[in-house]
């Protein structure tokens, strides 16, 4: 049997307790699996906060360009994570190679993970538009609404994450880590950076 932890109860009390003091460190965790969902979901925190930085108009050329690089590698550091908390629940499941013969599920339960810890940051932060006051009463029915919606779709998600570990652990299902082998990070990779190191 594949069982997880509350991800969307671990999710929503790191954002909380990260928006409240931004420094805080990840209270350790009693598995491995957890203390990856946990540092998972600190990079999509990290990476929602820089995404924000760099869409203000008050940014210059320059923090854009530097806020640009720390998304590239925030974003690197989140799809391993999500790679961790995949290789780490193959550990747990029997023999997958023995297992060909059954259907093979194309989103891992590390893709789902991490679509779950953005659903958090947005429901929590959609929670502080309803709350603002001095908006319209239109922008708050209209997150109202917002929010409503993205906690449907992230009961059904966890839902369908709960399905699929069940048929994971009974051999019904199975995946595969799948490598995200980014290019744009990699200077042997990227035309434009290894270009740029030929030029000097």
């Amino acid at each position: 049997m594949l069982t997880l932890p509350d991800i969307s109860a671990i999710h929503d009390q790191f954002t909380a307790d990260w928006h409240s003091d931004p420094g805080a460190a990840s209270a350790k965790h009693s598995s491995e699996l957890s203390t990856l969902i946990v540092e998972q979901h600190r990079q999509n925190f990290a990476l929602w906060h820089e995404e924000d930085r760099a869409r203000s108009p008050r940014s210059s050329a320059e923090e854009i360009a530097a806020i640009k690089r720390n998304i590239d590698a925030l974003n690197q550091a989140r799809n391993d994570l999500v790679e961790a908390i995949d290789r780490e629940l193959l550990q747990q499941l029997p023999d997958q190679d023995g297992n060909q013969g059954v259907p093979l599920h194309s989103e891992t339960p590390g893709m789902i993970i991490d679509r779950l810890s953005i659903l958090s940051l947005k429901i929590f932060h959609t929670r502080e538009e309803i709350g603002r006051r001095e908006v319209s009463a239109e922008h708050v029915a209209r997150n109202r609404e917002r929010f409503r919606i993205l906690l449907e779709q992230r009961q059904d998600l966890a839902s369908c994450l709960q399905n699929l570990c069940s048929d994971l652990g009974s051999g019904r299902r199975r995946f595969k880590l799948y490598r995200q082998l980014k290019m744009y990070n990699d200077p042997e990779l990227n035309p434009e950076i290894y270009k740029a190191l030929e030029d000097h």
